[in-house]
């Protein structure tokens, strides 16, 4: 047991240790890059840093942005994936099985085919610029239907449902108060995961909006993309980039440790 702890002690450490060498460096000067050995103490111009990310991009417009952006994919993925994994899984109609192989089959498809097509059609709904053409495209995607699809096809009994539908309950009136109870642990991975890859993306934001209108990501390319590269400043966008991540994994994560603890007293 102590060399358990001792191993995710380890682990941990050796996995926070680039996240904390980088508040380090976002807190010096660029001097700081060239000392041997490197500091490991934060040094006091953080904060004067952050003034500077702040006044060479639109940072703030950039994180409020990304929230909207990441935050409006996330809870529509986790919403419209749980109601299709829940038909998928427990539902019987015509053409399930079929419409799920084509729906996991896009999966395959890599994503940079539809760039060209989806930029054209964002150019006729006059979207370009807008993070409309952000959110509306993911608001749904095949890895979220096939992941709830196979959790619910296990985590929620039949017989449930059936004890539902006797005492009167309509479908929607399931889906309410059985399947997104049901779905809870789930579903916080799957809006974890969705809100790290949409605040992430670079490519597709880079696309279809103007410098003026950033997002995360965006705004912290256009730091890296001087002539003279300002590594401090760039880590100390990097850094406050990052905090919205941790606090997502902060909420989500006890539904996420109870989700797993879950399925090991079923097992």
């Amino acid at each position: 047991m102590r060399l358990t702890y001792l191993t995710l002690m380890g682990v941990a450490f050796f996995t926070a240790l680039p996240l904390y060498f980088s508040v380090v460096v976002a807190s010096r000067d660029n001097a700081a890059l060239a000392q041997v050995p490197p500091p490991l103490i934060p040094g006091g111009n953080f904060f004067e840093n952050i003034g500077r990310v702040f006044d060479t991009v639109p940072f703030g417009l950039a994180m409020l942005n990304s929230v909207i952006v990441s935050g409006s994919i996330a809870v529509a993925v986790m919403f419209f994936s749980t109601l299709a994994g829940f038909a998928f899984a427990k539902l019987a109609f015509r053409g399930r099985q079929a419409l799920l192989l084509i729906t996991v089959g896009t999966m395959m498809v890599p994503s940079l085919l539809g760039m060209i097509p989806l930029y054209m059609l964002m150019v006729k709904l006059e979207w370009t610029g807008s993070i409309y053409a952000l959110i509306v495209p993911g608001l749904v995607n095949a890895f979220g239907v096939f992941f709830m699809t196979q959790y619910l096809s296990r985590a929620l009994p039949t017989e449930l449902l059936e004890a539902g539908r006797v005492d009167g309950c309509t479908t929607w009136g399931l889906v309410w108060h059985v399947v997104f109870p049901a779905a809870r642990p789930a579903a916080a991975v799957l809006g974890m995961l969705t809100f790290m890859n949409a605040w992430n993306d670079y490519m597709w934001p880079l696309l279809v909006l103007t410098p003026e209108n950033p997002t995360v990501q965006v705004a912290l390319s256009t730091l890296a993309a001087g002539y003279v590269n300002d590594y401090v400043m760039g880590l100390a966008g990097t850094a406050l980039g990052t905090l919205p991540l941790v606090i997502v994994f902060a909420l989500l994560g006890k539904h996420i440790i109870g989700g797993i603890m879950q399925g090991a007293v079923k097992g």
